[in-house]
């Protein structure tokens, strides 16, 4: 058996509870949730209840626990940066629910106080291990597609919001609630480390809040494919998750299933330009056109649960970075990337506020 990480919560809400919690108690012999923190009196009894640990009303009581090895900051988003800063310049490793910050200034300052204590900056972006993301990669990678032109990436459902998700001043809106796992796909298939061009346009339609619950995006890089990213909330009859076009087929589908059509240009017959129009055999005027031999693939997701599975693959990889020094699948400067094009996303789309 292996070291065994303490872990110390903040927050046994939707994320601290439902997600970290239940993922953590899924690995006894790599994680102990050792103390949790949060205002709520009946969240805290179920957590001693539970996972048998210490609970706390003010999450600075977690700050003179020496012995945790590492923070989950599943906090209000508004409260994702000071209290990881917070927490990073006392030496804990902290992993961070999305989203990370509300500017790149803001990453740059976590970063900072990483580096200058050395403890270890991560953020929760589970939706990278996601089996049809990972599967999508892999097609991408092995260049059955040939060059990618187009990924088309739509996180797309109906729904009505009137809880403190949808307030600018928490640092709500699809793009920071929803947003971060779409948009992390997204850089990874636009295969950039640096800042593209970028065109969003956001409305607020079925909220209650001040937010947006609609928003387009389009990322543009000279020599990467075009990125189409749409985070709707009032789209009763979603086309699909996933539409990657490429030079020699396309993978369209969702987390469940998708579909892989590609050609072999090797074996497809050998064309060459031809300035005049085309003609018929028998003369008469032709439409250029070719028959192409097709193979299609379907691929179907594991029959484990989507959601738990990537949380799971999260914090094995989390453990062994942890434990074993394996350097860190998801990292702060990535995550800066992404944060920074939503920055630019909100600077384009000056929403008015509740609170003005």
């Amino acid at each position: 058996m292996g070291k065994l990480v303490k872990v110390g919560i903040i927050g046994q809400g939707r994320s601290g509870y439902g997600i970290h919690a239940q993922t953590i108690k899924n690995f006894p012999d790599k994680f102990k949730i050792a103390a949790v923190s949060d205002m709520d009196e009946a969240y805290r009894q179920r957590a001693v209840s539970e996972f048998g640990c210490d609970a706390y009303a003010d999450y600075k009581s977690l700050l003179e626990r020496k012995d945790l090895d590492l923070i989950v900051n599943a906090s209000p988003s508004h409260l994702h940066v000071p209290l990881t800063e917070e927490f990073l310049l006392q030496g804990f490793n902290v992993l961070v629910e999305k989203p990370l910050a509300r500017t790149s200034a803001e990453v740059d300052r976590l970063i900072a106080a990483s580096e200058k204590t050395g403890a270890k900056l991560t953020i929760f972006q589970q939706s990278r291990f996601s089996p049809a993301f990972q599967k999508i990669m892999e097609v991408i990678r092995s260049g059955r597609l040939g060059r990618i032109v187009q990924a088309r990436v739509a996180f797309n459902s109906f729904q009505r919001r009137w809880d403190w998700q949808t307030l600018q001043a928490n640092n709500g809106g699809n793009l920071l609630n929803t947003g971060p796992h779409p948009l992390d796909q997204c850089l990874q298939i636009l295969g950039s480390d640096t800042m593209p061009q970028v065109f969003c346009h956001m409305d607020r339609v079925n909220t209650f809040g001040d937010a947006e619950d609609y928003v387009k995006v389009i990322l543009k890089k000279e020599g990467h494919p075009l990125i189409d990213l749409e985070i709707s909330s009032c789209d009763a009859l979603p086309l699909g998750m996933y539409h990657v076009q490429g030079q020699y087929g396309t993978i369209k589908g969702n987390t469940s299933k998708l579909t892989i059509k590609t050609y072999n240009p090797e074996t497809a017959p050998k064309q060459q330009l031809i300035r005049e129009p085309l003609k018929n055999p028998d003369g008469s005027p032709a439409y250029c056109q070719e028959t192409l031999e097709w193979s299609e693939e379907e691929w179907t997701a594991p029959e484990s649960d989507h959601f738990p599975g990537m949380a799971q693959a999260y914090y094995t990889k989390l453990y062994d970075t942890l434990v074993n020094g394996v350097p860190m699948e998801v990292t702060a400067e990535q995550v800066k990337l992404q944060i920074a094009v939503i920055e630019e996303c909100h600077r384009q789309n000056p929403l008015s506020r509740l609170d003005d």
